[in-house]
């Protein structure tokens, strides 16, 4: 156990100007291969990021506490004191929801599974090609400038979701039900959001699958179950009686923002 680990990580600031992209984004690598991380390190310095290194998840800690404001974070799974999962959740418990690409020899869809429920936003397993690396490294980038560019205002699309006593805004990657503050990782900001954009449609766990988790055919939907049972926990008065997170048997789930008062004239 690391004793020393910090409670938490800055996040990356937004810009001052929120429709400015870093002209040189900055990367930190965490892979303990050194063969692999030494030409990482020179293809995206070829590519013009501004790249740190860090062969631990100790070392990787170090980095982020004395050079917040990184634009993604590559990170591979095997490190030698602490998974690369474990590492991504305690980046998101502690409040930092910088980009994680994961890199990693597991090709498992259960593996990869794992890596988006503890809050990656991509996973390429290895051996893989180079293009795609960078092409995977230039999406995030691209979903992180449109996010900070996404005006917070209420609606449909919006930012900022409010139903109930929640307000989840999914920009700063804050949430809170009742005035009280509500920890939820990337992906939880993710399926949150979907609900929002779709308000009042029946959704299909495989639907959920494909566009949050972004997983086609993968068999077990039970993982589904599991974060919407998270979400009641969070933002239901009774989860046991949900009535903005609403399961429809047979079909999927279905979220209502605003529920018919009890007693109600129709």
């Amino acid at each position: 156990m690391m004793s020393s680990w910090p409670r938490r990580f800055p996040s990356a600031p937004s810009p001052p100007n929120s429709d400015m992209v870093p002209l040189s984004p900055r990367l930190l690598v965490v892979e303990d291969e050194q063969h692999l991380a030494a030409g990482l390190k020179l293809n995206f310095e070829l590519e013009g990021y501004a790249v740190d290194m860090a062969c631990s998840a100790r070392n990787a800690g170090e980095c982020l506490l004395q050079r917040p404001g990184y634009d993604a974070i590559i990170l591979d799974v095997m490190l030698p004191d602490m998974t690369g999962f474990d590492l991504c959740r305690k980046l998101r418990d502690s409040g930092n929801f910088t980009p994680v690409l994961m890199l990693t020899a597991l090709d498992s869809t259960r593996d990869r599974v794992t890596g988006l429920e503890v809050g990656a936003d991509d996973y390429l397993a290895k051996p893989f090609e180079l293009t795609e690396l960078l092409a995977r490294v230039r999406s995030l980038l691209r979903r992180r400038s449109w996010e900070r560019q996404q005006p917070p205002t209420r609606g449909t699309n919006a930012a900022v979701i409010s139903f109930g006593g929640a307000v989840v805004d999914c920009e700063r990657q804050e949430a809170r039900m009742n005035g009280q503050e509500v920890k939820l990782t990337r992906l939880e900001f993710d399926l949150v959001r979907y609900f929002a954009d779709h308000a009042g449609r029946v959704l299909s766990r495989q639907e959920l699958q494909e566009q949050v988790w972004k997983l086609a055919n993968y068999p077990n939907t039970r993982m589904v179950d599991n974060f919407i049972m998270r979400l009641r926990r969070h933002f239901e008065r009774d989860p046991s009686v949900p009535a903005h997170f609403l399961s429809v048997r047979g079909s999927g789930y279905k979220f209502v923002r605003d529920p018919p008062v009890a007693g109600a004239a129709p």
